[in-house]
């Protein structure tokens, strides 16, 4: 029989996965899976776990979490050379990894796709050259409401916690004097947030206008917001946002690319998938094509 590792995460979003350990195990043992459990104890577990799951003779790799916990998986694969495929149960309070490829809440209905063994190739980020990110790496206003929002909150109210966090943001909002170096391009600007995404949406509420083939062209979103120097261009920003129309907006840069360099004046914190990044000044971030297998 294939061996499968299920990594579980036991405080990720409203707790479910304690409760659906048995239902999991039991779909994948009924599809010929020797399934070994490994419950996470520790921050970045998740990353020792999956590094090392080929060299155990590991075919598949199931993540039961939050974005975070997928995170931390996609790290250990990549920094350890493996191509092992991924299959992920979402429980987390937002899940857009989710949502953004249309996966099932259900866990037993997600067990079941990942038992078909239909791969989807996805692109990823690599970030300064040493971590990894699956569908967004952030800057700025509402970027530190993805790792401050506090967690019984996010499993109460999930998208609408980042919401009532980042409305700290709002209020002091903080403009940063930045550079963006594509290949094509080079922009200079103050700018109150910066996202370099692979993703349909954001924080659960932000909206990025792109198809599923583009999760694998080889290529981001980069998602820029000005500076507002007014009421009036605040209302813009808002628009934009939930409009998801970025083009027709001047308080937006929105461009795809590859590679991105950003030149900071000041040493800025980041977000990797909602996992804090501290103090990071200069940033280049490069595509890696095709580079994870998700079973969904």
């Amino acid at each position: 029989m294939r061996k499968l590792l299920l990594i579980i995460n036991p405080v990720s979003g409203t707790l479910k996965s304690r409760a659906i350990m048995f239902d999991l195990v039991n779909e994948f043992c009924k599809n010929g899976w020797t399934v070994t459990t490994a419950v996470t104890q520790k921050r970045r577990h998740a990353i020792e776990l999956a590094a090392t799951a080929a060299d155990e003779g590991f075919e598949l790799i199931v993540c039961c979490g939050g974005d975070g916990t997928l995170n931390e998986v996609v790290n250990g694969l990549i920094s350890s050379g493996s191509r092992l495929p991924v299959g992920y149960v979402p429980a987390g309070s937002t899940n857009d990894f989710a949502d953004n490829l249309g996966l099932t809440k259900s866990p037993v209905a997600a067990a079941k796709a990942i038992c078909a063994e239909r791969p989807f190739v996805l692109d990823v980020g690599h970030f300064c050259g040493k971590d990894y990110f699956t569908y967004v790496a952030s800057f700025g206003a509402f970027t530190d409401a993805s790792y401050s929002a506090p967690q019984n909150l996010k499993n109460t109210f999930g998208s609408f916690a980042y919401m009532m966090e980042g409305i700290k943001d709002v209020v002091n909002i903080k403009a940063y004097d930045i550079s963006i170096s594509t290949p094509d391009e080079t922009i200079t600007g103050d700018f109150v947030f910066g996202a370099v995404s692979n993703t349909k949406r954001m924080a659960g509420f932000v909206h990025i206008p792109v198809t599923e083939e583009e999760l694998h062209d080889g290529k981001f979103e980069l998602l820029f917001v000005r500076a507002p120097k007014d009421f009036g261009e605040l209302n813009d920003i808002a628009l934009g946002v939930t409009t998801g129309k970025f083009d027709e907006n001047s308080m937006f840069i929105y461009r795809r690319a590859s590679r991105v360099e950003i030149r900071m004046r000041e040493a800025v914190n980041w977000s990797l998938d909602g996992e804090k990044k501290s103090g990071v000044k200069n940033v280049v971030i490069e595509n890696l094509r095709d580079a994870l297998t998700l079973y969904r």
